[in-house]
């Protein structure tokens, strides 16, 4: 069956950095657009970072614009997000997406919390 298994979520410090994990399995995993998105405490979750299929285009949301970076394996079906001077507003469960035409799959999430 599909799924998408998000590792490497912790507390850290401000400043510091964490760099998440999700392995994917079930489903032709090259052929899918990959995402992170993050849901914090009591707001919509939002997308923070995607890349295409083959890895040769990325996008992400302006709060995190020079500071994280997100990349996938497609020999070993990880997708990656890099993450560094973490902030506290970066504080949230952060999602695996994997997205193809009119099929989208989610994971569980990884809790992220910065914090002194």
């Amino acid at each position: 069956q599909v799924q998408l298994v998000e590792s490497g979520g912790g507390l850290v410090q401000p400043g510091g950095s964490l760099r998440l994990s999700c392995a994917a399995s079930g489903f032709t995993f090259s052929s899918y657009a990959m995402s992170w998105y993050r849901q914090a405490p009591g707001k919509e979750r939002e997308l923070v970072a995607a890349i295409t299929s083959a890895g040769g285009s990325t996008n992400y949301a302006d709060s995190v614009k020079g500071r994280f970076t997100i990349s996938r394996d497609n020999a070993k079906n990880t997708v990656y997000l890099q993450m560094n001077s973490l902030k506290p507003e970066d504080t949230a469960v952060y999602y695996c997406n994997a997205d193809f035409l009119l099929t989208s799959y989610w994971g569980k999430g990884t809790l992220v919390t910065v914090s002194s």
